[in-house]
């Protein structure tokens, strides 16, 4: 049996067929983006416009279609949902053990009394770590909410947290953004995550200095530059290090511990002497000053640094990637001609027993077993997170199905023979692209999903290397999430500011902007004049 030829141009007017592939996707981020439906209903309407137009338009034989959107599902519960869910239990255990309020406690205690400090320790570093863990907002859920309690007006809070979570968000919840642009692109993980890490960490290194730019001005950054400096310095070689060496599963942990490392041991030997920020000592929720013993400091840190050595290690268990097991899918595999590229469509699902969210659950176990929670406790917060990821997870499959088909059906790859018209200058558009998706869909593993391969279909067009473009797709769309609707959200909740999303999405809007343009101007420096930085 011969494969089926996928059509470039099936509406034989490249601009009609173009509008016609992009309908999905608009549908979709319109529902969730412009409409505020609920996620799993924008992806499943998108998810069905995809379907009816690759068998009507398309022309795609609808078992290819329906096994194309199995394969995707299955994908996304493992290994995407598979590594979000463990890494959500570990949160939600030190939640409960009272370690995360040692936490939050040890780091009220150690960013000072200016507010320029705490921008950056809290804010940036401390957010990067939850970023790294948890991820799914919880990052501008918890610092904008800690810095109220720092002493921060409640508006200048949610727009400090929403800046401050930029940079660590391509490798957030254990690097799931990345980990699901491999998966849709089919370029080595490996690869992935060493170009974004060639992109982010010019932006790591800005940021503390911006969010002190925010808070206090010029006069104030001039105040605190060694901090900014250090914080941001340290973070941005970490992720360069981790990215390159490791891969994208503990990056924003180990950087956002070197980070806070950094700028607390910098604390001890310099502090800011000028009045460039209110002053005023940390005090927890009972109002007392907050002192912390060395034995609860490590208590406290005990989840989040066991997490980060298991991942690292696991990374070097050869064993455990022997298991893999690489498997064709039944009737996809080789079944499709990818008449763009002239190649057969290849669809082999590596099971990865081993993944990185068992790494993530074996550090779960170990934690509990380090502090000692009863088995209760320790199951109790497995069924919570369980419980939390029901909708986001639907929300997942769905949105992972239909990049699928998209993918399969050829869809994405008209998309990008008509993008490529930009020709040379599309580098300089490729970061826009995902912070488009990442502004209307709240995700940048969602920017990823839906994007992700389109790139990488203009990549070949234009002749640029399309690890560039897959990457900067991911990049741009850290640039989006601090103006994403859903993200907005979560930070008023948290500070009492329900109903005044739109002032909040004002005052950080052009701050989007400005990031964007650094990563659309990077990538296009990186395509023509930087290519030794392209691995």
């Amino acid at each position: 049996m011969h494969p089926w030829p996928q059509p470039v141009n099936p509406l034989r007017h490249m601009a009609l067929s173009a509008l016609a592939a992009a309908v999905p996707l608009a549908l979709l981020l319109t529902l969730m983006g412009g409409l505020r439906k609920s996620s799993y209903g924008s992806a499943a309407w998108g998810l069905l416009a995809s379907l009816f137009l690759a068998v009507a338009v398309w022309r795609m034989p609808l078992n290819l279609a329906a096994i194309s959107l199995v394969y995707g599902a299955v994908y996304a519960l493992w290994p995407i949902m598979w590594i979000v869910f463990a890494a959500l239990w570990l949160y939600n255990l030190a939640v409960d053990t009272g370690k995360f309020e040692l936490l939050r406690c040890w780091m009220e205690e150690h960013a000072s009394g200016d507010l320029r400090i705490q921008a950056i320790l809290v804010a940036f570093c401390f957010g990067a770590l939850l970023e790294g863990t948890a991820g799914f907002g919880t990052p501008v859920a918890v610092t904008a909410f800690l810095l109220v309690g720092l002493g921060f007006a409640a508006s200048q809070a949610v727009t400090v947290a929403l800046i401050a979570n930029t940079a660590p968000v391509a490798f957030g919840a254990i690097g799931i953004p990345v980990v699901a642009l491999a998966g849709v692109t089919g370029i080595p993980l490996a690869k992935l995550s060493a170009m974004v890490g060639r992109q982010l960490p010019f932006l790591s290194l800005l940021i503390p200095a911006y969010l002190v730019w925010v808070v206090a001005g010029r006069r104030g950054l001039k105040g605190v530059w060694p901090a900014a400096v250090t914080g941001g310095g340290s973070f941005a070689l970490a992720q360069f290090v981790v990215s390159n060496a490791w891969g994208p599963y503990a990056a924003d942990i180990i950087a956002s511990l070197a980070s806070i490392a950094a700028v607390v041991l910098l604390l001890r030997v310099w502090r800011p002497h000028d009045e460039g920020s209110p002053k005023g000592i940390a005090l927890s929720s009972s109002g007392a000053a907050l002192e912390l013993s060395w034995r609860e400091g490590v208590t406290a840190w005990t989840p989040w640094v066991l997490l980060a050595v298991v991942m690292i290690l696991w990374s070097y268990l050869k064993l455990f990637q022997m298991a893999r097991l690489a498997i064709p899918v039944p009737v996809l595999h080789n079944a499709i001609f990818i008449t763009l590229y002239h190649k057969p469509y290849a669809a082999i699902y590596s099971f990865e027993p081993f993944a990185a969210g068992t790494a993530a659950l074996t550090a779960t176990v170990i934690t509990a077993l380090l502090l000692g929670a009863p088995p209760s406790l320790f199951f109790k917060a497995g069924i919570r997170t369980l419980k939390q990821l029901l909708l986001p997870g639907l929300t997942v499959v769905l949105i992972v199905a239909l990049a699928y088909l998209y993918n399969y059906s050829g869809m994405a790859y008209t998309l990008g023979a008509a993008l490529a018209a930009l020709g040379g200058l599309f580098p300089l558009a490729s970061g826009f692209l995902g912070w488009v998706a990442c502004f209307l869909s709240g995700s940048d593993t969602a920017s990823n999903i839906l994007f992700g391969n389109l790139q990488v279909a203009a990549a070949h067009q234009i002749g640029i290397r399309p690890v560039l473009l897959a990457a900067t797709n991911s990049s741009g769309a850290v640039c989006g999430k601090m103006i994403s609707p859903q993200n907005i959200a979560v930070g008023v909740t948290t500070v009492g500011l329900v109903g005044k999303e739109g002032d909040v999405l004002r005052s950080t809007f052009w701050h989007s902007i400005v990031f964007a343009v650094v990563i659309s101007l990077l990538a296009f420096a990186q395509a023509y004049g930087l290519k030794w930085m392209v691995p």
